[in-house]
């Protein structure tokens, strides 16, 4: 007998010869929120040693202490910020996308943040998402974010689909096929 894919219930009839998995919930809105705040705390450590060290390296704090009174500091912004910004937004990005790409393509199927509350993230056939799929994710997620103006909708749009559709699945969840699931034996509480 060949082997069916077992995908999850709510997604069975979209695939032909595929079998429900034994139903995993999905992960709401509010523990999914609570999860990413924890994961960006989390990446707030290196950025934060980086930034640090990234302005040793400009000269920036010497260029502050040897400020003359009659030099306004917005010279000093207009001098350093653009460069620092982009220094800065480029280490974001990428510690951002291995520390998401990595964590969900592992055996843990999870970031920190989402193992604390017993998330996970799978496929459409309910498997473990490989690095791709995870990168993939991670650029229809969070790096569309990033994007001046219509970040802020996509994201709030995002937010929205995950809080109100049935099999809460985000736009980015969507775009790569994944899911995003709530181990059985998690409280109600964080539905």
């Amino acid at each position: 007998m060949p082997l069916q894919a077992q995908v999850p219930e709510w997604e069975a009839a979209q695939y032909p010869g595929a079998i429900a998995a034994v139903p995993r919930p999905p992960a709401g809105f509010w523990v999914r929120l609570v999860a990413a705040m924890l994961d960006f705390l989390i990446l707030a450590v290196p950025f934060a040693v980086f930034v640090s060290f990234l302005s040793v390296a400009m000269g920036i704090p010497v260029a502050f202490l040897t400020l003359n009174p009659q030099t306004p500091p917005s010279e000093l912004l207009l001098k350093f910020g653009p460069d620092f910004l982009t220094y800065g937004l480029c280490f974001y990005i990428v510690s951002g996308w291995a520390y998401f790409a990595l964590c969900e393509s592992s055996k843990l199927r999870a970031t920190p943040g989402k193992l604390l509350f017993g998330l996970y993230v799978v496929d459409n056939r309910g498997q473990s998402v490989t690095f791709g799929l995870a990168s993939l994710r991670f650029l229809f997620g969070r790096l569309l974010f990033h994007v001046p103006v219509v970040g802020y909708y996509y994201f709030m749009i995002d937010c929205l689909c995950v809080g109100l559709v049935p099999d809460k699945r985000a736009i980015h969840d969507r775009m790569s096929g994944c899911f995003v699931l709530r181990q059985s034996g998690i409280s109600r509480l964080w539905r």
